[in-house]
């Protein structure tokens, strides 16, 4: 439902450096889902997947997703995404990951910080806001 979301872009700012907007902006006053950081955990073993950074991001990203719609959200109505790295030189893979499940013309808003731990050891933790 893209059509609930306006992307901003301001030209005296620099442009987004991957899949991600600005700014957007809900064109409607709808309620808000916060998802709390989610690791690369599986969620039938409960422990932690191994693997590349692709395959970690891409766990992160179906267990935000499995909570979005549990929520009466999806993916394509996030506004907000934070993700946590313990390693920068991570970024270009994560990225890439982040990038099949986040397309069009409007993607959330991001930041992405290097961390020094995250719980249980994970490499990377992701967080989001979303319209429901």
């Amino acid at each position: 439902m893209k059509e609930l979301l306006q992307k901003i872009e301001a030209p005296q700012a620099p442009k987004a450096l991957g899949p991600y907007s600005q700014a957007i902006a809900l064109k409607e006053n709808r309620p808000l889902l916060f998802v709390s950081g989610q690791l690369p955990i599986d969620p039938k073993t409960g422990a932690l997947v191994t693997g590349d950074m692709h395959t970690l991001t891409k766990q992160v990203l179906d267990n935000l997703e499995a909570i979005l719609q549990a929520g009466g959200s999806s993916l394509d109505r996030v506004v907000r995404v934070d993700v946590f790295l313990k390693n920068l030189k991570d970024f270009v893979a994560m990225n890439e990951e982040y990038a099949k499940r986040f397309k069009g013309p409007v993607t959330p808003a991001r930041q992405t910080i290097q961390v020094a731990d995250l719980p249980l050891g994970s490499s990377i933790e992701i967080s989001c806001i979303a319209a429901i």
